[in-house]
């Protein structure tokens, strides 16, 4: 019993003199640690800093040297509503002239697509706080999709004299017209109304976007693909 009050009298007396540093460690333990979240004028500036490296990049593919015609996921193919046009001819062995007709397709819309850059480089410039915020917190391809229906228009204009003239010079209008005419000069065919401009012009805007999309989901799900730190702070929460 004697030993009892001895440890119970040494408690009182060491208690108070702890008193402070046990409610210090407390109050410690019950405030948060301060928010490391970036501001909202920093979050939206890494989200434009994000699609502007991703449309660079995305561009950058497709001007390259055969850079549609490479690769299968936006390679323009022969038209479909002229594909049996391309049968014909592979049958009568005249495969080349088909072949060299898709490849000055693919090199028209590679010369084209540097001029995107400028028309959807000046749409996120001006994206508005709104816009910004609501593709921010979208899925993986939600500016991909904004900015295609804010420029689509605008680079569909900006695409068709380019590629009319490039296809021009690489040949691709040439070999459209041998195709139909030797197309026309098999018994009982005739080929239908075709705007070739119009739908090479579609196809390479179709690229192109899908190449933004797959920049812009690398970006918001691949740590690698973060070239800046403000990117890596702005994309590190998704």
């Amino acid at each position: 019993m004697k030993r009892i009050w001895v440890i119970t009298i040494w408690l009182l007396q060491v208690m108070p003199a702890h008193a402070g540093m046990f409610d210090s460690i407390m109050e410690t333990l019950k405030t948060p640690e301060p928010s490391s979240s970036l501001s909202t004028d920093s979050m939206i500036s890494g989200l434009k800093e994000a699609l502007t490296v991703g449309t660079q990049n995305a561009i950058g593919s497709l001007s390259a040297n055969n850079g549609y015609l490479n690769n299968k996921e936006i390679a323009i193919p022969m038209p479909s509503s002229i594909s049996n046009i391309s049968d014909v001819l592979k049958t009568a062995g005249q495969g080349d002239v088909v072949d060299n007709f898709v490849k000055s397709m693919n090199g028209a819309a590679e010369s084209a697509a540097p001029q995107a850059q400028s028309i959807i480089l000046d749409a996120i410039s001006s994206m508005n706080f709104n816009d910004a915020q609501q593709v921010l917190n979208g899925g993986n391809t939600a500016a991909t999709d904004y900015l295609k229906a804010k420029t689509y228009d605008k680079i569909s204009n900006a695409f068709q004299p380019t590629i009319s003239s490039s296809l021009d010079k690489v040949g691709g209008t040439a070999n459209f017209k041998q195709m139909l005419g030797i197309f026309n000069s098999l018994p009982f065919m005739q080929a239908k109304p075709f705007d070739l401009n119009q739908y090479v012009t579609d196809e390479a805007l179709s690229g192109l976007f899908v190449m933004m999309g797959q920049e812009e989901t690398k970006i918001r799900t691949d740590p690698t693909a973060r070239a800046t730190d403000l990117l890596k702070k702005v994309f590190s929460g998704q």
